[in-house]
């Protein structure tokens, strides 16, 4: 592959490391995502729902550079995702008439819709630490699989035993949501010159989103 052993460790190391610390959002959507389903049903949801994360990640992975200079990209993903934090603060109990089947895919959909874009930007930090060879990027990739999934477990007992994880991992989606949208490259001549712009946009996203849920809930009190 055109690295000396020792490199190929290091860069392999650097890949692992900057996915797992990347991957922490990516486990609290997942348990968020999977939080309503019969308890039977979430393991499967993980597997299936990370499967298709890391399948999304890597494509990514592979076109990342041309994908992120595609101008308003960002916007419509960040809206997306604000969109994908809403419906899981919302904290409506799916309907007893939907079968458990069609819940568990609008479940991994919801899962790998939400890694698409959130992906987004953490792809480019990994594609870089790769220098470019996928193959070795992809296997980085394969390896923290593992470790997410645990993760997303250890989440999910979390929202079981505390509810209130729930509107601060809405409040996650919505902070990533706002700093995407602002950092799109269509906006950066009005963006570009405002630093502070990221961390007001990213918590008027999480309020957002943290909001919606409180008030969903409040409603049906």
């Amino acid at each position: 592959m055109g690295f000396e052993h020792l490199d190929f460790a290091v860069i392999l190391l650097q890949i692992v490391l900057i996915d797992l610390l990347l991957g922490g959002d990516n486990a609290v959507v997942i348990a968020l995502a999977c939080r309503k389903l019969p308890p039977q049903r979430q393991k499967k949801a993980i597997i299936l729902g990370t499967f298709g994360a890391i399948v999304a990640r890597v494509v990514l992975l592979i076109i990342a550079v041309q994908l992120l200079a595609l101008p308003w990209l960002k916007v419509v993903g960040g809206l997306l995702l604000l969109w994908i934090g809403f419906k899981l603060v919302s904290n409506e109990e799916e309907e007893t008439t939907v079968d458990s089947d069609s819940r568990l895919w609008k479940t991994v959909l919801t899962i790998t819709l939400a890694d698409v874009v959130m992906s987004l930007d953490n792809v480019l930090a990994v594609a870089a630490a790769g220098n470019g060879n996928v193959w070795l990027v992809s296997f980085g990739v394969l390896i923290s699989i593992p470790v997410i999934m645990m993760g997303s477990k250890l989440v999910l007992k979390l929202l079981t035993r505390f509810p209130f994880i729930v509107t601060l991992g809405g409040a996650l989606i919505g902070w990533i949501a706002g700093s995407m949208l602002v950092s799109d490259p269509a906006l950066q001549h009005l963006t570009g010159h405002l630093a502070w712009l990221h961390w007001v946009a990213g918590a008027a996203g999480a309020l957002l989103v943290m909001g919606y849920g409180v008030g969903r809930r409040a409603l049906k009190v």
